[in-house]
């Protein structure tokens, strides 16, 4: 007899249980997460140092090109008058230079992606804390980002867009868009 009521209460306890979880309703959302930094204005800001960094970069390479040209116009003008071990200095030389050029540029390259990078990173960290935060603050379970390819589908009616939330927690204007934002397509 004591053994049915355990069975019983045990019986009734995961009944109970089951019946709360399936009223519990999740919360699935959505964002675009590339928008949200388009909006931001610390990415305008990083752009601007971006932009300046990519700048200098740009300038120094033009000048070691204009060095490599008055170089090669030199030799183009002067060849037929300089001896064997002249002309071959200068030809060595405009190979050297030519070199450190390319090289320059692969580095430029790189250094500039590194440098977007820097920049961007605390902007990026700021707007996941932001939806991480308007995520748990408002009882969601996941919150897809729709900018990446991985996400094929989500259906609006069942996933919430949070872009006004993370807006709001980032303090950027509630009617701050895209210029020329194209529709989403899903």
């Amino acid at each position: 007899m004591v053994m049915k009521k355990l069975i019983l209460c045990a019986t009734l306890a995961t009944v109970a249980y089951g019946s709360a979880n399936a009223q519990q309703t999740y919360k699935f959302g959505h964002i675009n997460g590339q928008e949200v930094l388009a909006l931001m204005p610390e990415r305008d800001s990083a752009e601007v140092k971006y932009m300046a960094y990519g700048k200098d970069l740009e300038e120094m390479i033009e000048g070691m090109q204009v060095d490599y040209n008055k170089m090669l116009q030199e030799y183009q003008q002067k060849v037929r008058t300089w001896s064997d071990a002249i002309r071959e200095t200068k030809e060595k030389d405009l190979q050297d230079k030519g070199q450190r050029i390319q090289e320059f540029q692969v580095t430029a390259r790189e250094d500039l992606q590194k440098r977007q990078m820097e920049l961007l990173r605390p902007v990026i960290e700021k707007a996941t804390n932001a939806v991480k935060k308007v995520g748990k603050d408002n009882g969601f379970i996941y919150i897809f980002d729709t900018s990446n390819a991985a996400l094929a589908y989500w259906d609006t009616e069942q996933s919430v867009d949070v872009m006004d939330l993370v807006k709001k927690e980032l303090n950027i204007p509630a009617n701050k868009t895209l210029p020329n934002q194209p529709a989403a397509t899903r």
